[in-house]
């Protein structure tokens, strides 16, 4: 086992120490995934959340060094979903369930690794009380060696304190049933002047075609905004949206 280095503690306090006091938890979640960078050799990363309206879903991500939204694809073919959502706190490498040679012929490896110059990954899930909270995977690129069990152990050092922070944003989240005003919402999901601007237009009821004409935009373009808009406040439809934000201020 690893034999940790006085810096490496102090990193390992450090993230501890912002899992509990970083009150902007989105922040929070891209500060974790920076510090791990600092102890952890890894290329890129993504963080996404449990969707607590939506059984086996996976919103509001967070990355590092990569910017594509791939729940879509982890839902449908990501060979690790029983791991996944079994409610359990864990980390893995992904060449721990599968080995190297089966994964590269796997449609998830093509869509997913190949696309990004990706081949080796390690996962640490995140569940309390049998629930699944969310999930971090580190990826490396073609030509570097695999994740070492020194680096899952130092993973697992820092699960169980993630899993309670986002145990404790689920409660926050449920508790919280009231809808949000457009100013609440915007504060909190850290919406742009622009995505503010067509929420407020979609709250109206607008159709895509209006909320073009009026702020002089295409289709692609708004339909860009409301993907962003949709991500950021953790939903996937209208309905939703409504359910979440008031008509009115």
């Amino acid at each position: 086992m690893k034999n940790f280095e006085t810096n490496d503690w102090l990193v390992l306090n450090s993230i501890i120490y912002k899992i509990y006091t970083t009150n902007d938890f989105d922040e929070m979640r891209r500060q974790f995934l920076e510090q791990i960078k600092t102890v952890i050799d890894f290329d890129s990363a993504d963080f996404y959340l449990a969707s607590a309206k939506e059984i086996e879903r996976l919103e509001r991500p967070v990355y590092f060094n990569c910017d594509e939204d791939l729940s879509d694809i982890y839902e449908s073919i990501d060979y690790s979903r029983g791991i996944m959502f079994s409610g359990r706190s864990m980390v893995y490498r992904e060449t721990d369930i599968i080995s190297d040679e089966k994964r590269v012929n796997t449609e998830y490896y093509r869509r997913v690794y190949q696309p990004n110059n990706w081949h080796y990954a390690m996962q640490m899930i995140f569940g309390r009380n049998k629930s699944f909270l969310g999930v971090v995977t580190l990826y490396r690129t073609i030509g570097k060696e695999d994740f070492t069990y020194e680096d899952v152990f130092l993973m697992d050092m820092l699960k169980d304190h993630m899993a309670y922070r986002l145990y404790q944003e689920r409660t926050h989240q449920m508790t919280a049933q009231e809808k949000l005003t457009m100013t609440e919402a915007v504060r909190k999901y850290n919406l742009t002047k622009r995505e503010q601007t067509i929420l407020g237009l979609l709250l109206q009821g607008m159709e895509n075609a209006q909320i073009c004409d009026q702020l002089s935009i295409t289709v692609n373009t708004l339909k860009k905004h409301i993907l962003n808009i949709y991500r950021k406040l953790g939903i996937r439809n209208r309905v939703q949206m409504f359910k979440l934000v008031k008509e009115q201020e």
